[in-house]
């Protein structure tokens, strides 16, 4: 690295090696030349643990104390030192920037703490919504760049995978860029707006509601058409002759429902043009869509057919629901035996509420998803091996930013954590493009000295106590 505050200097915190004027950050933002000292403009933060309120962020260090700091936990022992602000092991055979040393609950503990740049990461976005987005496998774009892929659908929620080595490194530069950039902001809580081929716009933002072709989605609903009718069939019976719960995936119909027949509801006569499954459920009602239930109809009474006279009556009553209580219909059959709508009683007004009130918020989640590779356990020891198998010996507890991650059984530490539940503004990026994410692991101190030479060598960078 040059030095003097009139020359640029080198950053070794990724593969790009930025030459940096006095004054200026390197391509990533993270790393400035400060009067010719390499400087994170991030500050390196710890979890204040065991507080009333619940665990918050603070600084690791005041920026009057920074200059004298000897090495000591500042906070004492209810701190949780994280990777938010540390620094990288770049290139690989550096050890880890922090391995803090502390007693928890009596044991003497190690947290060895470092941002890892992940060029193999990705996103797992969950948005909750019956609405149709769009078909399994489509593309998902931003800025009209491919960054990922619709996935399987979940329950009353849609999925969305982004990201991936094949998008960061396997196209073409501007995708690489894209796809890094969307990633970052996900995971930084930051919004933003997705387009799906052949389906809708969607602005993502965790923690928030999901925004589908401009309208803010509000529910996600009880459950299917079926698990709907389950949970209600006793509220309906005497106040309505029937009842259909509109679904794209399984709409339910309580006369025939094993909920009512428990209850002796009596049959009506309905017929419902679908593939029936059980008796009261009913595959592809309709198309996906935007309409009632995720389908893509506005009229439910498209989704019947005649009535039986064997059974059906003419005044016969019909409460048609949507799966979230936001649409819904009141029919009386007349003298042909068709239904002819009319106002919803109030009788039946608070059994429509009551799925509503059961409904959560529509939220969008997204999760962070990652490999732990070579320069992460290299920083930590010598042989990365043993640390692979003391995390899937549980003998190594992984975290992000403080947040417990979970980690997928199989080869090699490919970790998953909730963005939601870290702090503000923890992931970063180098322009190879990857993405930069906090990454701890904590074990005790006699099984990190066991199998680490480091313990008792040391670099010079970083501290450990």
């Amino acid at each position: 690295m040059s030095s003097g505050a009139d020359q640029k200097i080198r950053c070794d915190a990724c593969p790009v090696m930025c030459y940096i004027a006095d004054g200026k950050a390197g391509a990533c933002d993270r790393y400035a030349n400060a009067n010719g000292t390499l400087v994170r403009t991030d500050p390196h933060r710890v979890i204040e643990m065991a507080l009333e309120d619940g665990s918050r962020v603070v600084p690791f260090a005041e920026p009057d104390k920074l200059a004298s700091w000897d090495g000591n936990l500042l906070n004492g022992g209810n701190t949780f030192i994280t990777a938010i602000g540390a620094g990288t092991t770049y290139p690989d055979y550096k050890p880890a920037p922090f391995i803090v040393s502390q007693q928890v609950d009596g044991i003497d503990m190690v947290t060895v703490v470092t941002e890892g740049i992940y060029s193999y990461c990705g996103v797992k976005v969950k948005i909750d919504t019956d609405r149709h987005v769009g078909a399994e496998q489509q593309a998902v774009r931003a800025q009209g760049e491919i960054i990922g892929h619709v996935t399987t659908g979940e329950y009353g929620s849609q999925m969305l995978s982004l990201g991936g080595v094949n998008h960061l490194t396997g196209g073409s530069k501007k995708q690489g860029r894209v796809t890094c950039d969307s990633m970052m902001k996900l995971c930084n809580r930051e919004a933003v707006e997705l387009s799906i081929d052949d389906g809708l716009s969607v602005v993502v933002q965790s923690g928030e509601a999901p925004v589908i072709d401009g309208v803010k989605e509000e529910k996600m609903r009880v459950g299917c058409g079926s698990a709907t009718i389950g949970m209600f069939a006793s509220q309906w019976q005497g106040l309505v002759d029937e009842v259909v719960v509109v679904d794209d995936h399984i709409t339910g119909v309580v006369s025939e429902h094993q909920a009512g027949k428990v209850i002796d509801w009596q049959p009506t006569g309905i017929k419902v043009l679908g593939r029936k499954s059980t008796p009261g459920r009913y595959f592809q009602v309709a198309e996906p869509g935007t309409g009632w239930g995720g389908t893509n109809i506005d009229d439910p009474l498209s989704i019947l057919g005649p009535f039986n006279r064997k059974h059906a009556v003419a005044g016969q009553t019909m409460l048609m629901v949507s799966t979230t209580g936001e649409q819904y219909a009141y029919y009386v059959l007349d003298e042909d035996l068709q239904p002819i709508q009319q106002p919803l009683p109030v009788t039946l007004q608070q059994s429509v509420e009551r799925i509503a009130e059961n409904c959560e918020p529509a939220l969008c989640s997204v999760l962070f998803m990652g490999g732990a590779g070579g320069s992460l356990r290299a920083g930590v020891t010598q042989n990365p091996v043993h640390l692979t198998r003391s995390v899937k010996r549980a003998l190594t507890r992984v975290t992000c930013g403080g947040v417990p991650a979970y980690v997928w059984p199989g080869g090699g530490i490919t970790l998953m954590v909730d963005v939601q539940q870290m702090p503000q503004n923890s992931f970063g990026y180098v322009p190879t493009p990857a993405l930069v994410a906090p990454v701890e692991f904590t074990m005790r101190r006699s099984d990190y000295a066991r199998w680490s030479h480091r313990f008792h060598h040391r670099s010079g960078r970083g501290n450990e106590r």
